[in-house]
């Protein structure tokens, strides 16, 4: 099936084997010029047929070099051009017909707000694929593109009849591809009631900001949380504001429309001393922002009271993620390792709702890294083969029970299923299942 129509028109995309991909099909209208620093608009129609058949663009940010660099992000090929022209979204499925209500699994992809992008070199669907479940990918603006909140900004929207806010265009954008995927999923055979979301790092708190919303009500049917539950969050619009005036001083603009006229490079220059401070105190420059609309509190406040979504929930971290303290992690102290995904499973036992607890702990081979932040990606996306590591057979079985795992969930809200090591839910006899070869 590699000719879809949607609402806006026809898509051509890639037959393969045994499934089809459509890349880069647009979600929203490009947020360039006057439609910079606001919510995204909805995509146009097109005469003709779409061709879906490449990498669409990444949104701006800025190169990839060091220990990521390697790891991630060393094959020209997945290195599209940069434009702010890239609310863009990519579709793997199996169906072979419009109208099979498969199980849906979309992905948000982390970078701590500032880069990344849904065609990296180790997301594919075709493992998905493999199993019944269509995998979509996203871009989402980025870095001050995607969060820099200011009073001009907030006074705009009021004026134009929306809520006195401003930031969060970058979820707005993720919200803007759920609808697109609850719209027209079922012209490429999936099920919009059956929509897992799930993301690492910074896709973590995407997700953890989208099941705390009450703009998503009803659009996601379970949640994956990867490395970035439990974190201390408390960025609030007044703080956020703030920020966007330093910023304007910083770029030497006055209205709104001097600085939708800055060039990226002007706009990273103004940003550089925020993003600069933020690093230093280890909080992230640029990120979800509690405006009463999107967000309506922190989501520690919101797990502990029970006002996340009423869905099920797999959650963990790796053993040598971005919180893991060494010194805990030797004298064996649980809740300084994983405290904060066990932590979101206790208060969804609390509340009556299910939640799996998992650890990942296979130190990667080739170097001495450990199970880093990030590690899980090869074997939860089954695309270990790309890497330059010397995994081993052993490693593409722990992918293939992570793929089980993570695909039953999509399917029906419970990771177990036939010939899988059992995994109890937490609080039902369930503590945590650990992940290694």
């Amino acid at each position: 099936m590699d000719l879809v129509r949607t609402g806006k028109g026809l898509i051509r995309g890639v037959e393969r084997d045994g499934y089809a991909v459509f890349f880069g099909m647009p979600y929203a209208q490009p947020p360039v010029g006057p439609l910079r620093w606001r919510p995204p608009r909805e995509a146009e129609a097109w005469e003709g047929e779409l061709q879906a058949t490449r990498f669409p663009a990444r949104c701006p940010q800025g190169g990839h070099d060091g220990f990521y660099g390697r790891e991630f992000y060393d094959e020209p090929v997945y290195e599209t051009e940069m434009s702010e022209d890239c609310l863009y979204l990519n579709v793997w499925t199996p169906a072979r017909s419009a109208g099979e209500r498969l199980p849906v699994a979309f992905w948000i992809h982390g970078g701590a707000f500032m880069g990344g992008y849904g065609h990296e070199k180790e997301f594919d669907g075709e493992a998905y694929c493999r199993r019944g479940v269509i995998l979509v990918t996203v871009n989402y603006r980025l870095g001050p593109l995607g969060f820099l909140a200011h009073p001009w900004l907030t006074a705009e929207s009021a004026a134009a009849g929306g809520p006195a806010v401003s930031g969060n265009y970058g979820i707005l954008d993720q919200m803007a591809a759920l609808r697109w995927v609850r719209e027209n999923i079922a012209a490429f055979g999936g099920d919009p009631e059956r929509v897992t979301v799930f993301g690492q790092s910074a896709g973590c708190m995407s997700v953890q900001t989208l099941v705390s919303s009450p703009l998503t009500r009803g659009m996601i049917a379970g949640a994956i949380l990867q490395s970035g539950v439990g974190l201390s969050y408390d960025h609030g619009l007044a703080r956020a504001e703030a920020e966007g005036l330093e910023f304007a001083r910083n770029a030497g603009v006055r209205d709104l429309d001097a600085m939708r006229a800055l060039r990226y490079d002007e706009i990273m220059a103004a940003a550089g001393p925020i993003i600069a401070r933020g690093y230093a105190t280890m909080e992230l420059p640029y990120a979800p922002v509690i405006d009463g609309y999107v967000l309506m509190e922190g989501y520690t406040a919101a797990m502990e009271a029970g006002r996340v979504h009423d869905i099920p929930y797999m959650v963990g971290s790796t053993l040598n993620d971005i919180t893991t303290d060494p010194a805990a992690l030797a004298a064996g102290d649980r809740g300084a390792v994983y405290g904060g995904s066990e932590a979101w499973c206790a208060a969804r036992r609390a509340h009556g709702g299910p939640a799996w607890l998992y650890w990942f702990t296979r130190p990667l081979p080739g170097d001495d890294a450990g199970a880093f932040h990030s590690a899980e990606l090869w074997y939860m996306f089954g695309t270990w083969k790309r890497a330059w590591r010397p995994f081993t057979a052993a490693d593409g079985a722990l992918s293939d029970r992570m793929l089980d795992y993570w695909t039953n969930f999509t399917r029906t809200g419970d990771p177990n299923g036939p010939g899988l090591p059992p995994w109890k839910a937490y609080g039902d006899g369930g503590d945590i299942m650990v992940l290694d070869i």
